[in-house]
């Protein structure tokens, strides 16, 4: 692996990121595909949502493709930001570099075949993270089925945020006050975009809308949920964001 992108993954799952062209025999398939569409990327991505929805028991397919987003876009941002935190430097992950196993289960297994990197800025992870990849993934999800733009960029935002704790935590505990502190610096720039501001609020970074996951029979509230009790139960305080 190589020494930068590679020490990453010590921050956890959803930051590590395999630095070769992956096996043959398996279902690894360019992210350029699914953002294309077509049966190459339509069909694996429908495939996708159908067995997290019915792993989780989900009452709507929504549900299911919610929270197979939110897997995707966390490990998006934590394979980019981790090695940005850590180093000061982006590896460019270019859609046709970069893996998918859509039968795997999270964290999303990725493998990268480019050797390119790029000075760690906000622009530099806005290019690579929500440019070449959420918003054409927002499209593919767009094409799968019904199912809120709001829903996705507050899955993007919580997917920011979370990454944004790892590393907090693990630098923290491994005497980096460096990577703490590039890791907010760039996640607050990321937060100026219209896509993404307003997605979490406050300073635990809690969300203003919901994945929708505490629809699930055996689902719960999220740590940065919207909501402090499940909707129907008469005991939440704020309502959800539309």
């Amino acid at each position: 692996m190589d020494p930068e992108t590679g020490a990453a993954s010590g921050v956890g799952g959803f930051f590590a990121l395999r630095t070769a062209p992956p096996p043959g025999g398996g279902d690894h398939r360019p992210l350029a595909l699914l953002y294309r569409g077509g049966v190459e990327g339509d069909a694996p991505l429908h495939a996708r949502v159908d067995r997290v929805a019915a792993r989780l028991g989900a009452p709507e397919r929504r549900v299911g493709a919610s929270v197979a987003h939110l897997g995707l876009a966390a490990r998006l941002w934590s394979t980019a930001l981790g090695p940005a935190a850590l180093h000061g430097r982006v590896p460019t992950l270019d859609p046709a570099e970069l893996h998918w196993d859509p039968t795997l289960s999270a964290p999303d297994d990725l493998w990268w075949g480019g050797d390119a990197g790029r000075p760690a800025t906000v622009a530099a992870l806005r290019e690579t993270v929500q440019e070449a990849h959420l918003v054409p993934l927002h499209a593919a999800f767009a094409r799968d089925g019904r199912i809120s733009p709001r829903l996705l960029w507050g899955n993007a935002g919580s997917a920011l945020a979370g990454a944004l704790r790892e590393l907090t935590r693990w630098a923290r505990a491994h005497d980096r006050p460096d990577a703490a502190e590039r890791a907010a610096a760039l996640v607050r720039g990321l937060f100026d975009h219209p896509d993404l501001a307003g997605t979490v609020r406050g300073p635990a970074l809690r969300r203003t809308s919901c994945c929708l996951y505490y629809r699930c029979p055996s689902g719960g509230l999220c740590g940065d949920c919207v909501f402090d009790h499940a909707p129907g139960t008469g005991l939440e305080r704020r309502a959800p964001a539309p």
